[in-house]
């Protein structure tokens, strides 16, 4: 794979963002770290002996020219007691694209090749000071758009997620144990076959905990993610009126002429921590332009990529078919019916909108005023939370990845007690427990396909 093939490298990079600031960081890992540093670094004071684990402030130098380049604080790191367990030199510059970029180039001119994405992380995963699922909780935990997100994150990183599926794993290692010996003496003595004892201990310790932490990757996808959420509905609604009311500016242009909005106008909300990307989308009706009937179809993609629905209706107005088509439209969504301008007289026939609504839970509000702008702030809380669960920052949250692997590894504990009640081969009942163990080992990175670690550590940027 292109991170193993090249691991025994000293590798380098800048490991700070590029840009101006007070200090930038040029990170390097390998057999050769230290033996770069003192051809590139000068001390201050004494020697260029350089201590483990201790700043050093020096000059750093382009060992051709013997130029200086800058003054540098440095640090050493002796193996295994680095973050990849291989020496690491880390140098803390002034910061500056051009700055870092040639302190780069000399280290690089040492003997040292650019680092890949993530291939830091990958060497902490590969000599073992990670596991796969403590990887990926840093490209989450730098990636997270809420603060419980971020403890989300946390804890996996710590190793709570690792830990829970080591449980696991030890729990079927003794069933298959007593299968594999039922095996071993089914010639020789009779009622060595599981019974229904193993079967409730597949079932409830196994098949159930999986499933409690299936069910928490929604949850999960709430706070790392956010919640991709489009304002639809028919043009002149106030979609537009009631993004600049949430958000409290003036991001959407807002005018009597219908069809205004042509493009999809995209911001970031926190409603009580939950970050909601919101989308304000092109009024539906039948497009007067082709750069209004092209917005149009942007707004239908939008919607279907969508996680949550609110649909603006103007009660200043007659319901009609755009109405109810934009409800339809939405089906399979999570919905909510947004009753706007109610500063003015009410031309909505309740009947109508009732039957129309299908029972989806509705807020009123003006856009104009403010007034039910807070009411519909806590009715999307509970949509999106179902009623105010949420997750607390302590329990265990996969992402896709991790959900898939469970859930194929539940069908297989599945398949393995319903072996049992059906009395089927031992040897059938060792497989899929067999099978269902790897598919753990997937998670935690013991048994996964290097085209998967690829794909994981490529979503880190480089310098990580």
């Amino acid at each position: 794979m292109p991170y193993a093939s090249s691991h025994e490298d000293t590798i380098a990079a800048i490991a700070t963002p590029l840009g101006q600031a007070g200090i930038g960081i040029v990170r390097i890992s390998g057999s050769r770290s230290r033996e770069i540093a003192t051809k590139i670094f000068r001390p201050k004071k004494g020697l260029n002996d350089l201590k483990s684990h201790s700043l050093t402030l020096g000059h750093l130098i382009d060992p051709i020219s013997g130029g200086l380049i800058d003054e540098v604080l440095l640090t050493f790191m002796k193996a295994p007691h680095s973050f990849t367990k291989e020496d690491v030199v880390e140098i803390n510059a002034h910061s500056g694209f051009l700055l870092l970029s040639s302190i780069l180039q000399v280290v690089l001119k040492e003997g040292a090749r650019l680092a890949k994405p993530g291939e830091f992380t990958f060497r902490a995963f590969m000599n073992g000071r990670i596991d796969l699922t403590q990887a990926e909780a840093i490209v989450d935990l730098i990636n997270s758009r809420s603060e419980r997100g971020i403890r989300l994150a946390s804890q996996q990183i710590k190793g709570s997620f690792k830990d829970a599926i080591e449980a696991l794993r030890q729990k079927i290692l003794g069933i298959l144990a007593q299968v594999e010996v039922a095996i071993d003496f089914s010639e020789e003595e009779s009622g060595t076959y599981p019974g229904e004892e193993m079967i409730t201990r597949i079932e409830r310790e196994v098949v159930e905990p999986i499933g409690e932490i299936i069910e928490a990757h929604a949850q999960r996808k709430i706070w790392m993610d956010g919640i991709n959420t489009v304002i639809i509905g028919r043009v002149n609604g106030g979609k537009s009126s009631l993004l600049n009311r949430l958000l409290n500016e003036q991001r959407a242009l807002v005018t009597p002429i219908p069809g205004t909005t042509r493009d999809i106008i995209e911001s970031t909300l926190y409603i009580e921590g939950i970050p909601l990307r919101l989308m304000d989308t092109a009024g539906f009706r039948k497009g007067k332009g082709k750069i209004e009937r092209a917005g149009i179809r942007l707004t239908e993609k939008k919607l279907g990529e969508a996680d949550l629905s609110l649909i603006v209706v103007d009660q200043s107005r007659p319901l009609t078919q755009t109405d109810r088509n934009v409800v339809l439209r939405s089906k399979g969504k999570k919905r909510l019916i947004i009753i706007n301008k109610i500063d003015l007289p009410s031309r909505l026939d309740e009947n109508e909108a009732k039957k129309a609504f299908d029972g989806l839970p509705s807020v009123r509000v003006s856009a104009l005023t403010g007034e039910g702008i807070d009411d519909l702030r806590q009715a999307i809380r509970n949509l999106v939370l179902e009623g105010g669960s949420e997750i607390d920052a302590t329990q265990l949250a996969p992402n896709l990845r991790h959900k898939n692997a469970l859930k194929e590894a539940q069908q297989f504990f599945e398949n393995a007690a319903r072996g049992i009640k059906e009395v089927l081969p031992l040897d059938i009942i060792a497989l899929e427990l067999q099978s269902g163990l790897e598919a753990l080992g997937d998670i935690i990175g013991e048994t996964t396909q290097e085209a998967v670690l690829d794909q994981i550590f490529s979503q880190f940027c480089i310098g990580k």
